[in-house]
């Protein structure tokens, strides 16, 4: 088993090694404006995950998917010339849920400044329930 720091040093120089393969050596039509995210290894460096974004929509994330996957043994070649490990570690391509998250996180904002503004609008005219300042003041001599 590796050390987690050596796992994590690995998993690094895997993002920038994919990243510059697919810019440099892959042509393929399919793969999209990508963006690789994070790259992430087992504890014994034999397999490992590599998440991208893409700009575009459901379409341009799935063809560039299928385009990665097909380019595999591409990126791996390079990484086993790059890397100098005895095991080369084998690539699963994963869709970031960044941008799925990155919406979600935008509507609960803007539901929660919908609610603030409601409230604000009911507190317009409103005056306080007791006196204005509910604090005992010692009395002046």
């Amino acid at each position: 088993m590796a050390d987690v720091a050596r796992a994590r040093q690995i998993a690094e120089r895997i993002l920038v090694i994919v990243a510059e393969t697919v810019e440099m050596r892959i042509k393929d039509p399919r793969i999209g404006f990508v963006t690789f995210t994070a790259a992430r290894l087992t504890s014994d460096l034999r397999e490992g995950t590599v998440f991208f974004t893409v700009l575009g929509d459901d379409d341009a994330r799935e063809n560039t998917l299928i385009a990665l996957n097909s380019a595999k043994g591409v990126i791996r070649t390079e990484m086993g010339k790059r890397l100098g490990m005895k095991h080369t570690p084998s690539l699963t391509f994963i869709p970031d849920a960044l941008p799925e998250s990155a919406a979600h996180i935008n509507a609960l904002l803007e539901t929660a400044a919908a609610n603030d503004a409601k409230v604000h609008e009911q507190a317009v005219g409103a005056k306080f329930a007791g006196d204005a300042d509910p604090y005992k003041h010692p009395e002046s001599e």
